[in-house]
């Protein structure tokens, strides 16, 4: 039998008040809080929450405060990478960050979902169905302020994400995208 955990990564139902998963998130909290009150200068302290906090993390990688995720163990970092402020990571699926990204303030990268129809959202007795997936953010892409990347999205490598802007679907390398929702402008020499 699949755990909660394994059902969210396949992208199938999961029940998100599983025990489990509740320890999970209860570690994550605290290891953001932990973050979150760290000495802006001690380059260090954060490495080593970083390294708790996260499925990988490369080198050398920026995140500034206040930062928010809900498992931390989803999130895979590469090299070279900046997350700026009040930016949420909903990783109950994977979020890959490949080398080379920036992420502007107050981005918010979901990869939980819920069914629209009310029958297929509600569980009888209580709850929610939740499902989620992926999303990948290639090497070289530059996330704009306040842009959302909604579940399943890849960002190609070297796009450019406009500020505010909604992805709702895969936006290919190189391309200059922007609006809610998401559609490509332009697209831009390597």
């Amino acid at each position: 039998m699949k755990s909660e955990r394994q059902k969210a990564l396949d992208g199938e139902f999961f029940n998100a008040v599983d025990p489990e998963l509740q320890q999970i998130i209860l570690r994550t909290k605290r290891l953001l809080r932990k973050l979150n009150d760290c000495d802006y200068a001690d380059h260090e302290g954060k490495r080593r929450i970083f390294e708790q906090l996260f499925g990988s993390v490369g080198e050398p990688v920026h995140i500034d405060v206040d930062f928010h995720c809900e498992y931390g163990v989803n999130i895979h970092l590469g090299d070279w990478v900046v997350i700026n402020m009040n930016c949420t990571f909903v990783d109950n699926n994977r979020i890959d960050i490949g080398n080379h990204v920036l992420i502007a303030s107050d981005v918010k990268i979901y990869t939980a979902a819920h069914p629209v129809t009310a029958g297929e959202r509600m569980i009888p007795g209580g709850g929610w169905n939740i499902y989620a997936r992926p999303v990948k953010i290639e090497d070289g892409a530059w996330i704009g302020g306040g842009a959302i990347l909604l579940p399943g999205v890849t960002i190609g490598r070297n796009a450019v994400i406009g500020a505010g802007a909604v992805v709702t679907k895969d936006i290919p390398a190189n391309a200059v995208a922007v609006g809610s929702p998401a559609r490509v402008i332009r697209y831009q020499e390597e």
